[in-house]
This record gives structure tokens, sequence and C-alpha cells, in this order.
């Protein structure tokens, strides 16, 4: 039997060589605080394209300056971004892997200087600023500011968005009642709770008809939060609004203790994806071929993310391989080690 792991995986317009992704991390790398591409994230990006990934979806990109996790954050507020993003759009697609963008926006999790908002002025934990509870012009200004940042992704080239609907940042913090405490059409009911994805999302497909993945954390850790359980509703919402891929993670939106095992976000990734009839990608401390491997065989995702294992061993895909006795085509100029 050949190895799922290294099969191809077509989404809309797109095919995956392998369904090896490389999950969005933060890299902390812009010193000038303007959100451009360095040279480090030409390097870093790359270098995992020449090691066989077939995904490689960029850190949480901000869709305004406010809206960064820290003031090193990668950025598509701006035309000025375009240009840094194109080029390294370019690199990896030279390298055989295919492109994707996550469009972030940290509401309270923001470290910036700025006035940071959220959906309620609750802050995150001691060490956060409280934020302002959002308007509705500042909820209309922040979807109309995801349509402008899937503009800006098609001009840099990028095949697939993802928007960051999980980890806390203020799509998860709309999402979770934990986080969300108001009282009117964005509040109270889990379709309210909903509303500002639901208009995200149609937001950018007004613009973009590419591959749209949506990342969610599935359990919030917490008796009144959210769980995998509880979010196949939302997700069925997704696959209406015409959402391809849930990308599942968990925990984040309010300070929990999780306890964290091989796989141990995996149970999630398949509740959602046969509760709401929706393809997933899963993440979290996934670290060999034969683990990949099983997830994808037992039909628990379409798809595997690796996060810090890729940090670890760039060419993680060539030892996948082996594992699992698979050949795979090494690139030219490493054949003789290979």
């Amino acid at each position: 039997m050949s190895a799922k792991l290294f099969s191809p995986y077509k989404i809309k317009n797109v095919t995956l060589k392998n369904r090896i992704v490389m999950s969005p991390m933060c890299q902390y790398s812009c010193p000038e605080e303007d959100g451009l591409v360095q040279t480090w994230h030409k390097t870093h990006y790359t270098s995992r394209a020449v090691g066989g990934v077939g995904l490689i979806i960029t850190e949480a990109t901000a869709v305004t300056a406010q809206g960064r996790i820290s003031v090193n954050d990668l950025g598509i507020w701006s035309d000025e971004h375009v240009e840094g993003l194109a080029e390294l759009v370019s690199l990896i697609k030279e390298q055989g892997a295919v492109t994707g963008i996550q469009l972030s926006h940290a509401g309270r999790k923001s470290e910036v200087r700025e006035e940071i908002i959220a959906p309620s002025a609750i802050a995150f934990n001691d060490q956060y600023k409280t934020p302002r509870e959002m308007t509705k012009q500042d909820i209309q200004e922040t979807v109309e500011a995801f349509k402008a940042g899937a503009k800006r992704a098609i001009r840099a080239g990028f095949d697939v968005i993802e928007i960051h609907g999980a980890h806390g940042y203020l799509i998860n913090q709309f999402l979770s009642p934990l986080s969300n405490k108001r009282t009117d059409e964005y509040g109270g009911s889990a379709q309210n709770r909903y509303r500002i994805l639901k208009e995200t999302i149609a937001a950018v497909k007004e613009v973009w008809d590419g591959p749209l993945f949506v990342r969610l954390s599935a359990h919030d850790y917490h008796e009144d939060g959210m769980t995998a359980e509880k979010y196949v509703e939302m997700a069925r919402w997704m696959k209406d609004d015409g959402v391809d891929l849930i990308d599942v993670s968990s925990g984040a939106v309010v300070p929990a203790h999780i306890k964290a095992y091989p796989g141990y976000q995996v149970p999630f990734s398949e509740t959602i994806k046969h509760g709401a009839g929706i393809d997933t990608g899963a993440v979290g401390l996934i670290t060999s071929g034969i683990q990949a491997e099983e997830i994808l065989q037992n039909d628990r995702a379409d798809l595997v993310l690796l996060a810090r294992e890729l940090l670890r061993d760039p060419y993680w895909a060539r030892n996948a391989a082996k594992e699992v006795r698979h050949e795979i085509e090494p690139p030219v100029q490493y054949k003789r080690a290979w």
C-alpha cells in the first residue's frame, strides 16, 4: 500500500504534491516594526520547500498594524508589503512547494504600544493591556482589512489563504463565550459569536476564489468554553459559507493548563471532519512519518501540519519517507547524498 502522506491532495484549482504542511509559526523577525519581509524569512521558508514540504503557510500576517501579535511580525496592511511577500512566494514556488498565507488580527493579545481592541474589554491576563470593546464600525473596518489583505495576497501570488480564528486572537475571541461578553448581534448565541467570521469569509471570497482555510482552536480547556463537539455546528456553517478546510488546533483563548502529548489535538480534527463533513488538517506534537501516516490512513485528517518539528528538521519529509518506505525525488543538487 502506498503512503498516503506522499499522495497528492487537490483542493479547488491547487494540487499539493504531498500532505505535509508547514504550520504558521511567528518568526518575530521584522526589526524595523514595519512588517516587511526580511532575509531571514526568505531563508527560513525556502529551506523547507527544498526539504520537500507540500504546502508552506507563512506565519500570522497582520491585516492592520494594530492587529500585530508583536511589533516584529510580518504585515499585509499596506501595499508596501506586497513586493517582499511576492519575492518570498516566488522563492518557495521555485522549490516545488505550494504557498499559503495566514491572515491575522491579534485583538486583545496584541503587544503593540497603541490602543488594542477586542470583542469585550477584558484583558487576557495581568500581563496584557485591557482592550477597548470594539464598536460596530471597528468590526466592519476589521472585516474590510481582511479583505484588503486578501487582495494583497493575490498580488503577491499566494495559492492558499488561511483566516486565523485560533490561539486566542481576535476572531477566536469572538467565537468563544469566555472572551465575548457582548450583548449585540456579535455576542451571545453561537450564531452571533460566529457573525464576524461569517462576514470575514464573505468579504475575502468577494476577491478570492482559491482554497480558503480557517484555523480554529477546537478546545478552550475551560468548563464554560468551546469544545470540538460545539465547533461542529460552526464548522458546518463555514462549509456552507465556502471554507474548504479547517486547520484544527486548540487552546490559548484564556490562560489554561493544557495536557499536551503526541497527537493530542488529532481527536479534535477527527470530530470536526466527520461531524461537519469538511476536510481538516491535524496539528500538534506530530513528529514522525509513521504517526502522520496513521492519522491519514485512519481518516482523522486530510493534511498533516508540522510546526516545531520542521524547525528542528527542514528535511523532515525525507526522514518520514524512509519511515513509511516511500521513495521521494531529491533536489538534483542533493542526489549524491540522499
